[in-house]
């Protein structure tokens, strides 16, 4: 472990990682799908590192293939720590609001704590806005996903009258991907016309922006996005919480937030796999910030 993380860690509470190993065996990180099982594991690796430096327990990292896998796995008490999305919160709040705490919120280059879902079609099929996508074939990532479904479902409509999110009605055919990589590689080889995914919209979009799916699909060689254009933008939407079990003991769940929350100061490498791209770090957060979210997500999808 880098000095300056062990330190501010040490900091934190006189605890020895002994009492740790008395009350946990192990630590669990759930990693929200978003891109290939083993990158996200790469991307995660070091964050396991520094968690069984910290805790003095050993740190499994959790790849499901889908959104659900990590909130059902945080509800059985399967995994302990996870960056979810909003909507994903949401999901495992209305199952069990006392499963999990929100804990701390991932903050942008430029101090916001926000991001958009972005609709995007390559450049040399004529699509260039959502008007173009009249009878093609729109993609979303996966039902859990804010910003891969929840989001464009309501603000889409919204933004045309006339659309509905069913097959045929004005989009040709609407279909689920399975998650933001499966998107982007969808729509970059021509599998359909246009979709959606995530971005802070910060930066460059050469760049896949400062932070998001697109960026983390450009650092992995799997999207040039000069070939890609944006077709649609959502209002700002609160970025998804880290959050630990409950049932975790509170020290436990003291010394995971101090090392999440020091990690940018500590390895800003890490914290850019982690935070999927360029970030200032993290910051606290509560429920509060989510309520909006997890109204709309029991308006539209009941639970």
């Amino acid at each position: 472990m880098k000095k300056t993380l062990a330190l501010a860690l040490a900091a934190t509470t006189a605890l020895s990682t002994g009492a740790f190993a008395q009350e946990i065996t192990e630590f669990r990180i759930g990693i929200l799908g978003g891109e290939n099982a083993q990158d996200r594991m790469n991307s995660y690796q070091c964050l396991a590192d520094y968690t069984t430096e910290a805790l003095g327990v050993e740190t499994k990292l959790f790849a499901p293939a889908d959104y659900n896998g990590v909130i059902q796995g945080l509800l059985g008490g399967n995994i302990d720590m996870a960056w979810l999305g909003a909507s994903a919160y949401a999901a495992t709040f209305l199952q069990d609001p006392e499963a999990v705490e929100p804990v701390l919120i991932k903050v942008n280059v430029d101090g916001s704590v926000g991001y958009h879902s972005i609709g995007f079609a390559r450049k040399d099929s004529g699509v260039t806005s959502l008007d173009d996508m009249e009878g093609k074939v729109f993609g979303f990532g996966d039902p859990n996903s804010t910003s891969g479904y929840l989001i464009p479902s309501i603000e889409i409509p919204q933004y045309k009258d006339g659309v509905t999110m069913e097959s045929g009605e004005y989009f040709g055919e609407v279909k689920f991907t399975g998650g933001h990589e499966q998107t982007i590689v969808a729509v970059n080889n021509g599998d359909i016309d246009g979709g959606v995914t995530w971005a802070d919209a910060q930066g460059n979009w050469e760049d896949g922006y400062n932070s998001g799916a697109l960026r983390k699909a450009v650092d992995a060689g799997l999207v040039d996005m000069n070939e890609m254009v944006q077709i649609w933008k959502s209002k700002v939407i609160p970025e998804g919480p880290i959050v630990l079990r409950k049932a975790l003991p509170a020290d436990v769940r003291e010394k995971m937030t101090a090392l999440v929350d020091g990690l940018y100061e500590a390895d800003p490498d890490c914290a850019y796999g982690v935070a999927s791209g360029d970030t200032r770090g993290f910051q606290p957060v509560t429920h509060d910030t989510y309520i909006s979210i997890v109204e709309a997500r029991k308006a539209k999808i009941g639970g």
